[in-house]
């Protein structure tokens, strides 16, 4: 009977190191779970934080991609649009220049006095044919497709209209002695 009572007794120490056993068991499984998932959220952030730098790399790149592309593109039309607006102003100036020559020019060319600025021509109408002027005309010239005058040039047109006009002689005289310039009188 004391077998009986021995194998009972060990029968329940061996009971409660199972049921031990298996508490400790499920414990390990437990926190074998936990430090799993933990190890997963930490990969898939971290795994993000890397497409995320990886996809912001890769825009960041095409973006200057892009922009260098756009750049010189446009620094070809920039250079193409300055040729032509060269081209043009010096085909202006040639042209303030050579108009008097050309055949529908209305006044002698010899008549003609090229300035350039702020009106282009004067002319004094009559004088090569005569030596008596007509009238004396400022003439402005433009080329293109915009035929605005410009600040500068719309007011000496309005002090012209306006009559306010008038001719006047410098004399400057010259001391032969000192080898220097006069005072200057003015009629």
């Amino acid at each position: 009977m004391i077998e009986w009572a021995v194998i009972l007794l060990l029968f329940l120490a061996l009971l409660v190191l199972f049921y031990k056993y298996s508490r400790i068991q499920g414990q390990v499984e437990r926190k074998a779970r936990e430090l799993f998932e933990s190890w997963r959220r930490g990969e898939r952030e971290d795994i993000e934080t890397w497409k995320e730098q990886e996809l912001r790399r890769l825009s960041d790149e095409k973006a200057k991609i892009l922009f260098e592309k756009w750049r010189l593109d446009e620094e070809g039309n920039i250079r193409t649009d300055a040729v032509r607006r060269s081209q043009s102003v010096t085909r202006g100036k040639v042209t303030e220049c050579l108009i008097p020559y050309f055949p529908d020019f209305p006044y002698n060319p010899k008549d003609a006095r090229f300035l350039g600025t702020p009106v282009d021509l004067i002319v004094f109408d009559g004088l090569s044919d005569a030596d008596e002027v007509e009238k004396v005309v400022f003439v402005e010239i433009k080329t293109g497709k915009a035929a605005n005058l410009s600040k500068r040039e719309r007011a000496v047109r309005e002090c012209i209209k306006a009559g306010r006009v008038q001719y006047s002689t410098i004399h400057q005289s010259f001391d032969e002695d000192a080898n220097r310039l006069r005072d200057m009188g003015m009629n």
